[in-house]
């Protein structure tokens, strides 16, 4: 049986790896008025950053429509057997719902939705593994199980340095940004009951960096292998840093960098760093 894997654009997988691992990506939207671009297609995350910061109101986003699915699990229906679509979190987004409505309107191949519940790199990595066992042919079921076995040490978290894009968003009210704002208050965020959620706030940015190190550090104590991603919102140098100072400390680890792109980086806004790894 041949297995073709799906992922949505929130998983930010580099356009090289998604080529090497065959990994087929359907793009979430990015609206800035009356223009639309299609992420990881039409705008990249430097793009993203910079328009932001001359537009004056905040970007909406969109998921892909029933019909863009349907149009590419038919597609790979002429040279696959079965499609597993991996997608970001369906508390926040009705992209794997759609995925699921789309799945049940085409009859020329059987597809596996998959909700991460989750987004990011850190969604990236079901489908990086999924893609792995596929090219080794083992089974969809086979696939499926692996991925829900992943989810029970999947673990990620968000510093968000700038509150403007979480008070714009309606995310919180204007009083709280602005308290934030005066104490440095610098919120940890996590993904709970398929939700974003706080998880602590805490002053300064030093500060809540090392409150996620400490977290990671709980898991990759137990030197199982693990393998690890730090994601940036428009901060290359500062997370390579960090990058290299975790591989330092923890060889057992295989480290990786990404980013958050326009639809994630619509809400948490630019300078927010995020750290997710998982038991291998």
């Amino acid at each position: 049986m041949k297995t073709a894997i799906v992922t949505d654009s929130t998983a930010y997988i580099p356009k090289e790896i998604r080529e090497k691992h065959n990994i087929h990506m359907i793009p979430l939207s990015v609206i800035f008025g009356a223009e639309t671009y299609a992420e990881e297609v039409e705008i990249s995350s430097e793009q993203f950053f910079a328009e932001m910061r001359e537009k004056q109101e905040l970007p909406t986003t969109s998921q892909p429509s029933v019909g863009m699915f349907v149009e590419l699990f038919e597609d790979l229906a002429k040279e696959y057997d079965a499609v597993i679509s991996i997608h970001l979190s369906s508390g926040i987004s009705g992209t794997f719902n759609g995925a699921v409505t789309a799945s049940e309107m085409v009859d020329t191949i059987k597809v596996y939705p998959f909700d991460s519940e989750i987004s990011c790199m850190i969604q990236g990595f079901y489908a990086l593994e999924a893609a792995d066992m596929a090219n080794e042919g083992k089974t969809p079921d086979e696939i499926m199980s692996r991925l829900n076995e992943m989810k029970q040490s999947m673990r990620a978290y968000f510093m968000v340095d700038d509150l403007t894009n979480l008070q714009r968003g309606g995310r919180l009210s204007g009083a709280q940004a602005l308290i934030g704002s005066i104490l440095q208050v610098k919120p940890i965020l996590h993904f709970e009951e398929k939700l974003i959620t706080p998880f602590e706030k805490i002053r300064t940015k030093k500060k809540a960096l090392n409150r996620v190190y400490e977290l990671f550090h709980e898991d990759a104590s137990l030197v199982v292998p693990m393998r690890a991603v730090v994601i940036h919102a428009n901060r290359p140098e500062e997370i390579e840093i960090i990058k290299r100072d975790l591989e330092a400390k923890y060889p057992h680890v295989e480290f990786m960098t990404s980013y958050f792109g326009p639809v994630v980086g619509t809400h948490l806004g630019e300078g927010a760093i995020g750290l997710g790894w998982y038991k291998k």
